[in-house]
């Protein structure tokens, strides 16, 4: 008797590209609400500029690559890319370089590499490190609270720091400050105590005051993306504990000179790096062993830079090199086959 039958595969499931990629843009909206409460409403201006960037890059790279323009350009990703990236950028950065950051992760960082699933490095980490590299010094002007400067840019000042370059009514020295993670370094190498660097203004009740609930709410997004299953726990987990351990153990040896493991896992881009970044299908290691090793390895790397390395922060960094060593991490940790 002659049976019909189909190829597999047999199950399916209901995730694809697209959604996924959409339930990382709706993650990300509690931390950018967060984000323009307490500094304003640059970083919108930058996501509507790196997002109209990316998807021009986008669809120019599938034409000269000859591949179908829609699907790929409706998929999500570099939306993903350019508000990822809009998130690590400096409010008031000049909007050249938030195109030229965009062009580089989207030409450079992806399709030159083959595009989407073929990138080794993340598009995203690959961009900020480029720029940070090249402009040290606007990378570093960030905002100031309100309470700190006596501003709050509105939307129509925000654009014209952005696009001109100075607001309208003061001066853009006065409403930029240094990074919680740059004034503790600085201050650190000026032999002051982290003690005494704390009592400073701009910082709160373990950081900065605002940069603790912007960490707060990408975490609130975080935690969604891994009930909704968009991603799992070992890699966001293992690199807080990483960051966690390592900044205990020199906080407990000498909490004058070393922050408290409190103050790394808020401070910077540590959440929005673990849940965000980190996790990147394409550029993380694969099995639950492997991610446990990645991700921890990303915290170790994280405290490393920014106790002794020549940056405040590096998340960036420390995602970059262990993009690296994904292959060897892969090769030692694959997953025992069934019967064996």
């Amino acid at each position: 008797m002659q049976f019909n039958t189909s190829a597999g595969p047999f199950l399916h499931h209901d995730n694809s590209v697209s959604k996924v990629m959409r339930q990382v843009l709706y993650a990300l909206i509690p931390g950018i609400i967060t984000y323009v409460y307490f500094f304003g409403w640059g970083i919108v201006v930058n996501i509507v500029i790196a997002s109209i960037t990316a998807l021009i890059c986008e669809a120019t790279m599938l034409w000269l690559r000859k591949r179908p323009i829609k699907p790929f350009l409706t998929d999500g990703s570099a939306l993903v890319t350019a508000w990822l990236l809009s998130s690590a950028l400096p409010p008031f950065l000049p909007w050249w370089m938030t195109v030229l950051a965009t062009g580089f992760a989207i030409i450079f960082a992806k399709h030159l590499y083959g595009g989407l699933g073929y990138n080794p490095f993340n598009p995203t980490v690959a961009a900020y490190a480029m720029l940070l590299i090249s402009f040290p010094v606007e990378m570093t002007q960030w905002p100031a609270l309100a309470s700190l400067s006596g501003h709050y840019p509105d939307l129509m000042q925000s654009i014209n720091i952005i696009f001109i370059g100075q607001p309208i009514g003061f001066t853009l020295d006065a409403i930029t400050s240094a990074t919680p993670l740059d004034t503790m370094k600085t201050a650190l190498t000026q032999f002051k105590t982290v003690g005494e660097i704390m009592n400073d203004p701009l910082f709160g009740n373990f950081v900065a005051a605002g940069w603790e609930w912007i960490g707060l709410s990408f975490l609130l997004g975080g935690c969604w993306l891994i009930y909704q299953k968009v991603t799992t726990w070992h890699i966001p987990i293992a690199v807080l504990s990483g960051v966690f351990l390592i900044s205990s153990l020199f906080f407990l040896f000498d909490s004058d000179i070393y922050p408290s493991p409190l103050f790394h896992i808020i401070s910077g881009g540590t959440i929005i790096g673990a849940f965000f970044i980190a996790t990147d299908p394409i550029t993380a290691a694969t099995s639950n062993r492997g991610r446990i090793i990645y991700g921890i390895s990303i915290g170790l790397l994280i405290y490393i830079i920014r106790t002794w390395g020549g940056y405040p922060d590096g998340v960036a960094f420390a995602v970059l090199l262990m993009n690296m060593a994904v292959p060897l991490i892969d090769y030692y940790t694959k997953p025992r086959v069934f019967g064996h």
